[in-house]
């Protein structure tokens, strides 16, 4: 490589300190490799069937296989790290069955949106520093962030398959720059996780098939966010309140000792967030849960999904306590234009009132149920 291809190296510590200044926690650089092995394990997780209804995951694989794919010219990546770390406890709300418990990354503004705009305003300025082509991406492009950020350094894939830094831990979103020359060729993170497995013994309803092996199927993140229709009736309890996503594998790792709170205002707790009870979640209407969650990755799951997943969380938490109001809220989903809300307040239901008051009230709503599944619901059949 000569050196019209290859920058100077003080270049490269350069443009760290520009996505420094841009709020960036970490910026690496990484030659790319022409043989991936994070390919075979990528490919081996949807032979697998662990990517579950992401159906996604399969038509891209392809594409994901190597950075080349998605850009042949690909020479190196810049890959940046962006905090999001909580300002206390992420598992607080867990002990409040009645509050909605979202996921830390979810209570504030949408991270897409703000990391996008960060990665192009550096992607400008490097631009006006040296001739290259460069492209940005965020995580909604078909590119492996995990393994082009342990490639580069700035951590590597803990053993509940996120990525884990000795310096940030393992609160904070990814991005990436792809180039057409190489800058750095960066030193590969090693695994420090040893002989730990907090994150692993921390999942509720054991998703992780072994050390650095999840089965998303059975992961609330994919189940509250990516799975559209009801869920298996064997993990609604597990879920608690986690009605948006899971922190318990995150929150469970010592490495995030090292950990800070975000400091970018719009990543941080929504005034409210931690106090959302369930029973108001459950009256919003399509419009009211646009405004509720507008700016948020909340509002992209739809209002169906995310009623789904409140009532479960209510019918969990009126297991526990005789509320009058969660279950008015309850009884309310029952009349639910959509059918999947209506078949996730018949089990919320059947949680909150004896068998005799479930039977009671199934006499007034099974027969004029149109819907086959939630007449299953209704039935008690979930094979």
């Amino acid at each position: 490589m000569n050196a019209q291809t290859r920058p100077a190296p003080d270049l490269a510590e350069t443009i760290r300190q520009e996505a420094h200044r841009l709020g960036f926690a970490a910026a690496r650089f990484a030659a790319l490799p022409d043989v991936w092995d994070a390919a075979d394990r990528l490919t081996a997780f949807v032979e697998a069937g662990y990517h579950g209804d992401m159906t996604w995951m399969e038509e891209t694989l392809e594409r994901r296989r190597h950075p080349r794919n998605m850009w042949a010219g690909a020479q190196s990546a810049l890959v940046l790290a962006y905090n999001y770390g909580p300002d206390s406890n992420p598992l607080e709300l867990l002990d409040h069955p009645e509050t909605a418990n979202i996921s830390v990354y979810a209570r504030g503004d949408d991270y897409h949106d703000l990391i996008k705009k960060k990665l192009k305003q550096l992607a400008t300025w490097i631009v006006t520093q040296t001739s290259c082509e460069l492209k940005v991406f965020v995580d909604t492009a078909p590119l492996m962030e995990k393994p082009l950020a342990q490639l580069a350094g700035l951590g590597w894939q803990g053993k509940h398959t996120n990525l884990v830094s000795r310096e940030l831990g393992s609160w904070f979103f990814l991005g990436v720059i792809l180039f057409d020359r190489v800058f750095e060729t960066g030193q590969p993170e090693a695994d420090h996780c040893g002989s730990c497995s907090a994150c692993l013994s921390a999942c509720p309803t054991d998703a992780f098939v072994g050390p650095y092996q999840l089965d998303a199927r059975r992961c609330l993140s994919y189940l509250t966010i990516e799975f559209k229709g009801p869920w298996p009736e064997s993990l609604r309890h597990a879920m608690g309140n986690r009605i948006y996503g899971c922190d318990d594998c995150l929150a469970a790792c010592p490495w995030n000792k090292f950990a800070s709170a975000a400091a970018d205002i719009k990543l941080q707790t929504r005034q409210g967030f931690d106090k959302l009870l369930l029973s108001d979640l459950a009256v919003l209407n399509d419009a009211a849960f646009r405004a509720v969650f507008s700016k948020s990755p909340i509002k992209r799951i739809g209002r169906a999904a995310f009623l789904r997943n409140v009532q479960y969380a209510m019918g969990n938490a009126a297991k526990l306590s005789e509320n009058p109001e969660l279950i008015a809220a309850i009884r309310g989903g029952l009349t639910d234009p959509d059918p999947v809300i209506r078949g996730a307040a018949v089990w919320a239901m059947r949680q909150a009132v004896d068998d005799k008051e479930f039977q009671q009230i199934a006499e007034r709503f099974h027969n004029s149920e149109v819907d086959t599944t939630v007449k299953r619901e209704w039935e008690g059949r979930y094979d």
